[in-house]
């Protein structure tokens, strides 16, 4: 019995949605219907995002409203530190460590450098630090939340569009978009957006939701691609900044 309970208990955290999620504010456009996803994936936790409350401002990592505002559907109720870190790239890369994190599966939370160092969770968590391009040994085993924020801040120093482009793997097919997958061009500026839920038709033909950061570092924010109207597909360019990568070209996934 007492098998049973820790189950059921677990299960019921495993798959506990925020009252108010992605999933939960918003609805499908008309004549589509919201794309199953597996409890435990990286689609589920991107759906069950928790989000500010309505009306709630996009601002940057000083407190000033953001120059993207204009462009919120919602704002994601999670931290953006302050400094001037947590911008495009590091926003897709916050939302895979946290997700990772959340499962423990720590060996898997590693990112590349842009000079192509590859720093992983573990070598962090395990003590060693970053110095001239090489892990030192110089602190304590910790697993906990505060030195994995301490991580991401380290990858959001050092990594960004480039390096994550080249980590991504190609969407050979864009009809198979999930929500995980990523808009990218990488470059000095490039610039990213997260798919974080999709819907499709009876005609199997999708519209999906969209997250990003911007710089200067700024809440994470869902996207409206009009005033309204959240949704976006990939056979009409739209209007936001950097609107023309959302096509099927920078189409990317985490394998």
């Amino acid at each position: 019995m007492r098998t049973i309970a820790a189950i059921t208990i677990f299960i019921f955290f495993a798959s506990f949605i925020p009252p108010d999620s992605v999933v939960t504010r918003f609805k499908p456009p008309d004549g589509f219907h919201r794309v199953d996803v597996k409890p435990g994936t990286f689609a589920a936790y991107l759906q069950s995002l928790p989000l500010k409350p309505v009306g709630a401002h996009t601002r940057a990592y000083n407190g000033n409203i953001a120059a993207t505002d204009a462009e919120t559907a919602a704002v994601v109720d999670i931290s953006v530190g302050k400094h001037d870190l947590q911008q495009c790239a590091d926003a897709v890369m916050r939302l895979r460590g946290e997700y990772l994190y959340s499962q423990k599966r720590y060996n898997e939370i590693s990112f590349h450098f842009v000079s192509g160092f590859v720093c992983d969770y573990t070598h962090y968590a395990n003590g060693y630090r970053y110095q001239g391009d090489k892990w030192v040994h110089t602190a304590k085993q910790d697993y906990s939340y505060e030195i994995f924020m301490k991580y991401m801040e380290l990858v959001f120093e050092y990594a960004g569009t480039p390096s994550l482009e080249k980590e991504l793997k190609p969407v050979s097919n864009p009809a198979k978009l999930k929500a995980g997958d990523v808009f990218i061009h990488g470059g000095r500026p490039g610039h990213c957006f997260i798919v974080i839920d999709v819907a499709e038709n009876n005609k199997h033909e999708k519209q999906f939701l969209l997250a990003q950061s911007f710089m200067p570092a700024q809440n994470i924010q869902v996207l409206q691609n009009a005033p309204g109207y959240e949704w976006f597909s990939m056979d009409k360019t739209s209007g936001i900044w950097y609107g023309e990568l959302i096509k099927p070209g920078y189409l990317r996934k985490f394998e």
